[in-house]
């Protein structure tokens, strides 16, 4: 059976990643601002970012429809690199996740198929997803670690990202980007709800771990509230999250790139998803973005109206502070409605 169990394994890796460089090819990939309308979908995506006031945007993004030569799925995620090479790490991850991710998934589903049938394949999807994730975080980070062309010993990136397929969303979250999702109340009226944790240390299982592995989490006191991770014995690297690709130096206490893996179904008065970057959120709430995305007429503009809407709250409301990266993908669920 053990024999058995290997010849399939095998058989699924090799058809996979004899996939995986032809998938990169297939459907179309959007890495800058802009709009990608999807041809065999309902969905649009529009994606903006802005440059703050800190030197290079460290902010990226990546929308892929037709993910997996699948007609109905896409792929957006953004990504949020700090340290001084944090504007590499975040595209290193940007690249190398979603062909990773892919590959797995496409093991996972022909091992699924194989041993248990369609059937059961249809009653597993999300744990084959959550699996896969949890195998292509993982396998970057450790990428990442042996790279000889990027240093991330004190640089990282958190990665947000999103699989719709059909009428189901995965969401996978590292870090303290944030997903909120733009539904229809009863009243007819736009509500936000949350769809991520932001994995900031000082929250209690976050805090904890880091904790448990000998790492430190605390405030200075020019930054009341602002919680970070410190190595044991000095004042550095102030992380200022618990869950990030690179930052080596504190991998051994306590900061994980496991992602956060969630499922939501799509219903009819779910119209839209936001994807941003903490840039965003430190200064707009959840309900204010939704309304923002809501009220933008057109649709393809949704994003970089909510990033401009986040810059100038940047300099509204922390005077005196440079204004962060700020990047957002809107990525709306069902057809525009009519003109």
């Amino acid at each position: 059976m053990r024999q058995l169990s290997s010849l399939l394994q095998g058989l699924a890796r090799s058809m996979a990643l004899g996939k995986e460089r032809k998938e990169e090819e297939q459907g179309t990939v959007l890495r800058s601002s802009g709009t990608l309308r999807g041809e065999g979908s309902e969905t649009l995506a529009a994606v903006w970012s802005r440059r703050g006031e800190k030197g290079t945007n460290q902010d990226c993004s990546i929308v892929w429809e037709g993910f997996g030569r699948q007609e109905d799925t896409i792929f957006s995620g953004i990504f949020d690199g700090h340290g001084q090479w944090g504007h590499y790490v975040s595209k290193a991850v940007r690249d190398s996740l979603p062909p990773s991710l892919l590959c797995r998934w496409q093991e996972a589903v022909t091992l699924a198929s194989l041993i248990d049938g369609e059937k059961k394949l249809c009653d597993s999807q999300f744990d084959l997803w959550k699996q896969s994730y949890l195998a292509a975080a993982a396998a970057v980070d450790e990428e990442l670690r042996r790279s000889s062309r990027l240093d991330a010993v004190n640089s990282g990136s958190t990665a947000l990202s999103v699989v719709k397929k059909g009428d189901t969303m995965v969401i996978a979250n590292v870090g303290d980007s944030r997903a909120v999702l733009g539904t229809t109340s009863d009243d007819g009226s736009i509500a936000a709800v949350q769809l991520t944790v932001d994995f900031k240390p000082n929250l209690p299982q976050e805090k904890a771990r880091i904790v448990q592995c000998k790492g430190r989490v605390h405030c200075h006191e020019d930054e009341p509230g602002v919680h970070r991770v410190w190595l044991p014995d000095r004042e550095a690297p102030g992380l200022a999250m618990s869950r990030a690709f690179g930052d080596y130096c504190v991998k051994d206490y306590g900061v994980i790139s496991a992602p956060e893996v969630t499922q939501r179904r799509i219903a009819a008065r779910d119209q839209f998803v936001i994807l941003a970057t903490d840039g965003v959120w430190d200064v707009v709430s959840n309900e204010d973005a939704v309304q923002i995305v809501a009220a933008t007429a057109d649709r393809e503009k949704a994003a970089k109206r909510l990033v401009q809407c986040a810059v100038r709250a940047w300099r509204r409301k922390r005077q005196g502070y440079a204004v962060d990266d700020c990047s957002a993908i809107c990525l709306f669920l069902h057809h525009s409605p009519p003109s």
